[in-house]
């Protein structure tokens, strides 16, 4: 199945459910967080698993006059009926060993009550049932469908657990949340949707099974103390659910002992089974469903169910986020697609792509110009068609949009019956080795079609550069009548959400290899070293992305700065008390790891920037060493190993080792590697962490020797330690 059939059934099982989801998160975390509270009690009794009847029923049956019923309720308190020695009546909790009462029976509070009922039906009464037990069930399938995109995204089960690629801080958390609650919120749907089925009977009736000793009651009424009974040694109070007392000395009045899977008739005097009802299966499936969906018999649980409901609604608020943010832009299309002379597809993921396709189709409108514009699964035959252009990005690695997933299909089920002249504009990034592969995918299909003339070559747009769009723009204008505006501000889009970030420091020596530093207040927005600072230089879509060190609660930046360079020429020309627009997007995939045996940094240039900042914030004290390469040493690398000097003081970290290219020594950081071979092949072995940021080439040619090392000395492949989310990398 292709990717966006599973995201859409997501999707509609996610709206056809999300207000009756919503109101059952809520009302089930208040339910869970009641049942915390209830767990915590001191009337609760902990080791009930150590506790026999034998030990419990001597005690009792010395301190009370009389008896009636001993109840041992969910959440562990024991509960006792009875009269005390004055023959006053007595109900409260006690403590089994000493029989004294530790607390007063309580009914739940009205609140919890209610809360309850809307719980189980939203005061509907049956109808009310049904209606959330078929949504405990969509909750299943929207888990399942849910897991099954991780899977797709991440291309194969075995890297379910892997790196999430980094994307918008929704559709992130979306997806790591969702793998770390995925169990409990499959286990809280599916024993919902159970206990749904079984309050309607869908499953048999099952009789209880009962088994009579009639010997049982003929045998000698001699009694013997209830701590000798061999069968209550045997019964521990955790299996107890509740005991009726004989009412009186006569041989026809037994215990009635209830326990979790059946329920038996003790005689009193000698303390043998007259009988013995086997419960079905169907009622102790209930019970642990109950058990399961309400966390009543374990605080822990109940915890993580508390949890789970609320980040159901979280699911509900990122899911929604993300298919905002997916839309396509309203418009009506003034002519038909069987009318249309110019026919314009789009493929988009987000919808920036969309809106450079609108711009020129509002354009070809004005000048009265029959323009269709579709997305590319609405792909069909276009019987007056003469030009024919496709706007596409790309999706993950090298694949389709969701709304351009079932092109390839629709191509050869509707040929064009006429010559078609086409182009097309692909967009992506260069940071990724896919750039513009769907586009290329589209170019190569479409030029294979007998129908096909390419009128323009295919033409890409890196980073959403209205500058680059408008090449294209300009040889449209050369190939056709149709004129198009061909000045860039045309297609500059003014990016929504920035915060103004006020510069604080700029340090840019003579001698530092064009790189220097820039300090920014970010006021009060959350952010730790190895998150992202997306800067907009124009005020428009072209962003540029630099890793943040956390210095001193201020954020830090390490730029190369490239004349004529659109970032950097703009950052380098700040001064102190300069506005910033920004913002920050978390990269929790590349952040300091909490728990590690040792951390290693590894870095090129630039890349040293946000190790800066962790090790500022190792406050744990973790064993954490750096490694760095640069062209030559400079003014910036003394203030760098300045910097790193007091870490070391503070036991932030332990060493650290820079090389130079260029100077005498002519070394690289891949050469340090190779030089300590045995220390990085124990960190990798021993569950160390490697983290990696600067230049992708870098990159490679650390993993290549790590690759090397591992192999020749465990037989071991770098990708054994990448699944295990040992080796961490941010490169560009």
């Amino acid at each position: 199945m292709t990717l966006s059939i599973w995201r859409y059934a997501h999707l509609i099982l996610a709206i056809t459910s999300f207000i009756f989801l919503s109101m059952a998160s809520i009302t089930g975390s208040i339910l869970a967080f009641n049942t915390i509270k209830e767990n915590t009690s001191p009337n609760r009794i902990h080791n009930l698993k150590d506790i026999s009847l034998a030990q419990v029923l001597p005690v009792l049956q010395n301190k009370y006059l009389e008896i009636t019923e001993l109840e041992i309720t969910e959440n562990s308190y024991i509960k006792l009926q009875g009269l005390d020695e004055e023959g006053n009546d007595v109900e409260g909790y006690i403590n089994p060993l000493d029989g004294k009462i530790i607390g007063k029976t309580e009914k739940k509070s009205d609140f919890i009550q209610w809360v309850t009922s809307f719980h189980r039906s939203l005061f509907l009464h049956e109808t009310g049932r049904w209606i959330i037990g078929i949504n405990s069930f969509l909750l299943a399938l929207i888990a399942v469908s849910g897991s099954i995109l991780i899977i797709k995204r991440q291309k194969k089960l075995s890297r379910f657990f892997s790196k999430i690629k980094k994307s918008s801080f929704s559709q992130y958390y979306h997806a790591v949340f969702g793998r770390l609650l995925l169990i409990p919120i499959i286990i809280i749907s599916v024993t919902g949707t159970y206990l749904s089925m079984e309050r309607f009977n869908f499953f048999p009736k099952t009789e209880n099974k009962k088994i009579q000793n009639p010997t049982a009651e003929n045998e000698e009424t001699v009694k013997i103390n209830s701590k000798d009974i061999p069968l209550f040694k045997q019964i521990k109070l955790a299996e107890v659910q509740k005991i009726e007392f004989p009412f009186s000395e006569e041989p026809d009045d037994f215990y009635i002992i209830k326990l979790k899977d059946k329920e038996i008739e003790v005689n009193q005097f000698n303390g043998s089974i007259i009988s013995q009802t086997d419960y079905p299966l169907t009622k102790r499936w209930t019970e642990l469903s109950l058990d399961l969906h309400t966390g009543r018999t374990h605080i822990v649980w109940a915890a993580v169910l508390m949890i789970s409901s609320l980040y159901i609604l979280f699911f509900i608020y990122s899911g929604f986020t993300i298919m905002w943010k997916r839309r396509v832009p309203k418009f009506k299309n003034k002519f038909s697609a069987k009318e249309s002379k110019i026919i314009l597809l789009v493929g988009s993921e987000n919808g920036s792509t969309f809106w450079f396709a609108h711009q020129v189709h509002k354009q070809l409108l004005a000048q009265n110009q029959h323009s269709y514009l579709a997305e590319l699964n609405r792909y069909q035959e276009f019987p007056k068609a003469e030009y024919l252009v496709i706007f596409t990005s790309t999706y993950g690695l090298g694949d389709a949009p969701s709304n351009a997933s079932k092109f390839e299909l629709l191509l050869k089920k509707h040929p064009q019956n006429h010559p078609l002249k086409y182009c097309v504009v692909g967009f992506g990034s260069k940071a990724y080795k896919d750039y513009c592969g769907f586009a290329q995918v589209v170019n190569t299909n479409i030029r294979a079609e007998s129908w096909g003339e390419p009128f323009m070559k295919i033409h890409t747009v890196n980073d959403k550069s209205p500058e680059e769009f408008t090449a294209w723009v300009k040889e449209w204008n050369k190939q056709t009548l149709m004129k198009l505006y061909a000045d860039s501000k045309f297609y500059k889009k003014v990016p929504q959400g920035l915060k103004k970030m006020k510069v604080d420091e700029i340090f840019s020596p003579e001698d530092s290899e064009n790189t220097f530093m820039l300090r920014i207040n970010p006021g009060n927005l959350k952010y730790t070293s190895g998150d992202l600072l997306v800067v907009y230089p124009d005020n428009d879509e072209k962003e540029r992305y630099y890793s943040i060190a956390r210095v001193d609660n201020r954020i830090q930046l390490s730029i190369k700065y490239l004349p004529g360079g659109l970032a950097s020429e703009f950052l380098i020309k700040r001064k102190v008390g300069d506005e910033l627009n920004a913002r920050v997007m978390p990269n929790t995939s590349f952040h300091f790891p909490d728990k590690a045996s040792k951390v290693v940094l590894i870095a090129n240039g630039t890349g040293i920037a946000p190790f800066l900042g962790m090790v500022q914030q190792n406050t744990h004290k973790t064993e954490t060493f750096l490694y760095c390469g640069f062209r030559r040493e400079t003014e910036i690398t003394s203030r760098y190993k300045i910097f790193l000097d007091e870490q070391v003081k503070n036991q932030q970290l332990v060493d650290y080792t820079f090389c130079y290219s260029r100077s005498q020594e002519h070394r690289y950081v891949m050469d340090l590697v190779r030089r300590d071979t045995e220390f990085f092949a124990d960190l990798l072995e021993n569950d160390g962490i490697l983290m990696i940021c600067g230049a992708l080439q870098m990159q490679a040619e650390v993993e290549a020797v790590l690759e090397e090392i591992v192999f020749e000395k465990y037989a071991k492949r770098i990708i054994d330690y990448k699944n295990k989310g040992q080796i961490l990398s941010d490169c560009y």
